[in-house]
């Protein structure tokens, strides 16, 4: 059986003069695909077994290739937009024919030159394109465990689940909504460590340091910010969660531990309703 958007090993069955005609002889014999000739080996004869790719050419027709496509039928690989047209944008994905990415495939607006982590997939007319949409095909058997640092392009935003990241374009992995991570974008690419290796394989990231050290660096922030505020910070550890995290980028536990440590430190004051530098 020929199979799109795989490659597979196929037996030469036909000479002709524009390529060779590619049969699976212990599958179904009767059905072909050409194999051009310019990517026909020299020496190539009938029943030799040739490892090709198949898609489609301009006209929508099966077609083989020797070439090798940056990815197949549900893998995910980092591409590079060519450009937009009509129906969507165009990527580069080592073969000819440039791969579609619809418009309503793309979790957000792409342009030339853009980088996105895309699968590969056959739509309703068994034509090969390419989605942004990744979570079902991401891999859930990553090598890393607790506290190792990874890196990975970010695929996606949730305001209910947070960051969602493909650790080495390929391990399914999230930044949760408890974890700050402002000025993210999709398409970044981002350092992280693993908090957690779930049951199912999924990692748990924090963009930032363990506890006892992401305290002075946040200590630190909050020196800057009493600057910013000349001394006087108009909120307290007792503040809402959200507010601190809107003003500070830190948990209100985060928060709370760096200004403990800074109250210790006698650098700070800690009011009701506000913190002011001594």
């Amino acid at each position: 059986m020929i199979e799109l958007g795989k490659k597979q090993i196929l037996t030469v069955v036909k000479k002709v003069e524009f390529g060779v005609y590619l049969a699976d002889v212990t599958a179904d014999p009767e059905e072909k695909v050409l194999l051009p000739a310019k990517q026909v080996p020299s020496d190539v004869e009938v029943n030799d077994n040739l490892t090709v790719f198949i898609y489609r050419d301009s006209k929508d027709r099966l077609i083989a290739t020797t070439k090798e496509p940056m990815l197949q039928i549900g893998e995910v690989a980092l591409l590079t937009v060519n450009q937009v047209g009509k129906f969507g944008a165009f990527l580069d994905w080592g073969l000819e024919k440039d791969l579609l990415l619809p418009f309503k495939e793309q979790t957000m607006p792409v342009q030339a030159g853009d980088k996105c982590l895309v699968h590969l997939y056959a739509d309703k007319s068994n034509r090969l394109c390419a989605s942004m949409k990744v979570y079902h095909y991401l891999r859930t058997d990553s090598p890393y465990q607790k506290d190792d640092t990874v890196e990975g392009i970010v695929y996606e935003i949730s305001k209910n689940f947070g960051v969602f990241v493909a650790v080495d374009n390929c391990y399914s992995a999230l930044i949760p909504k408890s974890e700050p991570a402002e000025g993210i974008c999709v398409g970044d690419r981002v350092s992280a460590r693993v908090t957690q290796v779930k049951e199912d394989g999924k990692l748990s990231l924090s963009v930032r340091e363990k506890a006892h050290i992401q305290m002075n660096a946040d200590a630190e922030k909050i020196l800057r910010l009493l600057e910013r505020y000349d001394g006087t910070l108009p909120f307290s550890d007792k503040a809402d969660p959200e507010l601190i995290r809107e003003k500070t980028g830190m948990s209100k536990n985060e928060f709370k531990r760096a200004v403990g440590n800074l109250y210790k430190q006698r650098l700070i004051l800690i009011e009701k309703d506000c913190i002011k530098k001594v």
